[in-house]
């Protein structure tokens, strides 16, 4: 599935939508998904918090299949959860379109960009789409937003 595809797929996020697990908000998804776009046009500035010597291990996962684990605490953010920064689901939704459309058209004029993830490190273009499939996916699965095989 394309990158802007299953970006779509939050548009079946409702502000009352509970999580499969995990303690955040639609809300809080909403906002966090937004800040990671964010961070890879360079709005936003974190350091990578991966040591050097797992750097390679941990771009070989981004770029493999393999989904990220349910309960994974992102190195940026930590366990607990940051305090909303928008007045409403709705202005939070409404950044998340602004800032996927960024991205896509900040790659689209900068295609040799290169952004710090604060778990991967440093990521070109087909690297931060990766993650946002892989990240996008696990959020989306976790408030139940995508349609999963029948045989799973």
């Amino acid at each position: 599935m394309k990158l802007k595809e299953l970006a779509e797929h939050i548009n079946r996020l409702e502000e009352d939508t509970r999580p499969n697990w995990g303690k955040m908000s639609p809300q809080h998804m909403v906002e966090h998904l937004s800040m990671t776009l964010k961070i890879a046009t360079g709005q936003l500035t974190i350091p990578c918090y991966t040591p050097d010597n797992h750097l390679a291990r941990m771009r070989d996962f981004l770029m493999s299949n393999k989904a990220m684990p349910r309960e994974v605490v992102s190195p940026a953010v930590g366990s607990d959860l940051p305090k909303l920064r928008k007045s409403s689901f709705k202005e939070a939704m409404e950044e998340f379109h602004e800032e996927f459309n960024r991205f896509d058209s900040y790659y689209q004029k900068n295609p040799e960009a290169v952004h710090t993830n604060p778990a991967f490190g440093e990521l070109n273009q087909e690297e931060w789409e990766q993650f946002m499939k892989k990240h996008f996916t696990h959020h989306f699965e976790q408030f139940g937003l995508l349609d999963l095989p029948e045989d799973s």
